[in-house]
């Protein structure tokens, strides 16, 4: 199973996802002020794109450490083909 090794991408992921919250928050504040639907969709999208970012460095991780198959190098096809399976799953 992969995890995020290194540590300096663990901290971006981690700082990109509090950011992505307080975003979240202040999109709770104004549903709750009654701000202007536009602004709130507008706040939405963003947080959507940010998390995004986050969903595909994380599924770039997984597809870098896939394990090779018995022992061996895998060829370009079957990182291709375990790509294409994450991204069916999770995309």
């Amino acid at each position: 199973m992969a995890v995020i090794a290194n540590e300096r991408h663990k901290r971006d992921l981690v700082l990109r996802l509090k950011r992505v919250e307080g975003q979240l928050r202040g999109i709770q504040a104004m549903i709750e002020q009654d701000c202007d639907c536009e602004r709130v969709t507008q706040q939405l999208s963003a947080a959507r794109r940010a998390l995004d970012k986050a969903f595909f460095q994380v599924l770039a991780c997984a597809i870098q450490a896939a394990p090779p198959a018995r022992g061996k190098a895998q060829a370009p096809a079957e990182r291709l083909s375990h790509a294409a399976e994450l991204l069916a799953r999770f995309g």
